[in-house]
């Protein structure tokens, strides 16, 4: 019954017309282009952006790998509305030359809740925007998923050479910093680093679970390293990528990561 009943449900939100939301976001670029980034998302809608840098900390080698070498990555978390979420990547993929290898990569993520007030900001200026049902991706139509992996700093490198050996492409790290997490800790029965590097990983979904494994047994918690791991799901994509990913139907383009 449960399962007829849900059936019907998706039934009707392929026919109807949905009201708009917020999404997520993120591109990866050189750090030079990020200006050229916010521009493009100005015109093209109403967002709000953060950006990170993206430093090289591992060994030469896989560095050379990764494609940063000695130059910073920008990281871009961008909240947009989904009305305006195709068009978006659309002018991302050809206007910051995304079809080129080294250029970067931009992806969307779904929000499970945000600030009223942020949102309305948001989709404000597209009230009158819905969203077509039929666009709105589920779980079995996703392709991609983010991993994240943050290990104590100066064990990124295995990190990645663990991913790689799962089948993982590429990667991008961040650099941060583990903040009062003592009742955690107790609770886990692990003690966190200070210190902290993030490695991020665009990978495709069937892959993601042998990735995640390969970073756990190397890095994990029972480690010196205490690997913490987790995954988001990926809507859309847009880039070309060391992936060899094909190209998303619904962006144009092929991945990187």
């Amino acid at each position: 019954m449960e399962e007829k009943k849900e059936k019907v449900a998706r039934s009707k939100r392929g026919n109807a017309r949905i009201q708009n939301r917020v999404k997520i976001l993120m591109s990866i670029l050189n750090q030079e282009d990020d200006g050229k980034m916010a521009e493009i998302l100005n015109e093209c809608s109403v967002s709000l952006s953060f950006s990170f840098t993206g430093t090289g900390t591992a060994r030469s080698t896989v560095l050379d790998y990764l494609g940063i070498g000695e130059t910073e990555k920008a990281v871009m978390i961008s909240l947009i509305p989904e009305s305006d979420e195709e068009k978006i990547l659309r002018e991302i993929q050809t206007r910051m030359s995304l079809y080129l290898v080294g250029k970067g990569i931009s992806f969307t993520m779904p929000l499970s809740a945000i600030s009223e007030i942020i949102a309305n900001g948001i989709t404000g200026a597209a009230t009158e925007k819905t969203v077509n049902g039929r666009k709105r991706m589920n779980g079995e139509q996703r392709k991609y998923d983010l991993i994240v992996a943050a290990v104590a700093a100066g064990n990124v490198d295995e990190a990645m050479e663990a991913a790689r050996s799962a089948g993982a492409a590429g990667g991008t790290i961040l650099r941060s910093m583990s903040v009062d997490n003592k009742k955690a800790e107790q609770f886990i029965g692990i003690s966190i680093q200070k210190e902290q590097e993030l490695l991020l990983i665009l990978s495709r979904s069937e892959g993601k679970k042998a990735i995640m494994q390969a970073i756990s047994d190397r890095v994990g918690l029972k480690t010196e390293a205490g690997g913490i791991l987790f995954s988001l799901p990926v809507d859309h994509t847009v880039g070309i990528g060391a992936t060899g990913a094909e190209t998303d139907e619904n962006a144009g383009g092929r991945e990187r990561a």
